[in-house]
């Protein structure tokens, strides 16, 4: 990957001051690497205390934080782009890492140093920090008791490791949106996000302005088994990757990555040039010559259909909730 300059600054990062290959919504891939991380380091671990450095991360009231305290961890769970941690007494901790919020294992009690620390979760083994960059606050921690109460964070998406092609088809093709749209919408599938829809698409050889109603039966089918094929290789190549240490890598931005944050730069099938769109503070890469029969997509042509598609922020899309 070409190192990073103000004029390749991605659009979707809204942090102007930090390197865009720091900065990405943590998806499936890598939600999956930290829980298989924290399983071996948490589960069967009392939490012995919980410190808040920012207390805009907390945003209930009720149950109250410190009734975490002295409980033990008994399970790990993914919900979309949420780690939940549940503890005896059905309580859970519920963590949106946003952008650019992070997890890191240290020592016991470590010191929270910085402004980019705001919590540590105390174990007897060691501590899970959690920091986000940047100004502006947007990673949360939820504290709720009970299944139903947990499920409330789930937008209603499936998880295509746990449905059929039919049940994939029938999803998709519901509305009818652009591929970029609903492969990211949390109430269609769960845990993807904009870096590894471009990587799904570009597998699938399939533009991300393709309207979801329009597709034929071998097109789901081939997106269908791109979805599966890429995730699962992600999943695998990010546990690989952090072996028995800690994931300290997670970013959206990752140098074999085939067209996502590669714009201008040649594509590894062909001989084109990846290319990009640009909405409000969206963005999607693409390789023309593999998804769009050579054609360029250009972002103005395309205002009026981004605009009613797209959302102008990846925080909207957090923001859709399951349909009735």
């Amino acid at each position: 990957m070409a190192e990073w300059s103000p004029a390749n600054n991605c659009t979707s990062c809204q942090i102007r001051a930090l390197p865009c290959k720091l900065i990405g919504m943590p998806e499936l891939p890598d939600i999956s690497a930290y829980i298989a991380a924290l399983e071996s380091r948490i589960v069967g671990q009392p939490v012995t205390r919980i410190r808040l450095a920012s207390p805009f991360l907390l945003r209930t009231v009720a149950p109250p934080l410190t009734s975490a305290e002295g409980c033990t961890v008994g399970k790990l769970r993914r919900v979309g782009k949420r780690i939940a941690i549940g503890m005896e007494g059905d309580l859970w901790l519920v963590l949106h890492l946003m952008i650019a919020g992070r997890l890191h294992w240290r020592s016991s009690n470590v010191k929270l140093a910085g402004r980019q620390s705001l919590a540590a979760f105390d174990f007897p083994n060691g501590s899970l920090v959690l920091t986000e960059a940047g100004a502006k606050r947007r990673a949360s921690l939820h504290v709720v008791s009970g299944e139903a109460a947990l499920n409330s964070f789930d937008a209603g998406g499936i998880d295509v490791f746990e449905s059929d092609l039919d049940s994939f088809r029938m999803v998709l093709s519901a509305e009818n949106h652009t591929l970029k749209r609903a492969l990211t919408d949390p109430r269609l599938l769960s845990g993807i996000g904009n870096a590894y829809s471009d990587e799904i698409l570009f597998e699938a050889r399939l533009s991300p302005l393709a309207l979801t109603q329009k597709l034929t039966r071998a097109e789901i089918e081939r997106l269908f088994l791109a979805v599966r094929s890429t995730l699962t290789r992600w999943v695998d190549e990010l546990r690989s990757e952090a072996g028995s240490d800690f994931p300290e890598k997670v970013t959206a931005f990752r140098g074999n990555m085939a067209v996502h944050g590669r714009y201008k730069e040649q594509c590894v099938r062909c001989d084109a040039k990846v290319q990009r769109i640009r909405y409000a503070s969206n963005e999607t890469n693409y390789c023309p010559h593999c998804q769009t029969n050579g054609k360029l997509l250009a972002d103005r042509a395309l205002s009026r259909l981004l605009r009613d598609d797209w959302p102008r922020t990846p925080e909207e899309l957090e923001l859709l909730t399951r349909k009735p």
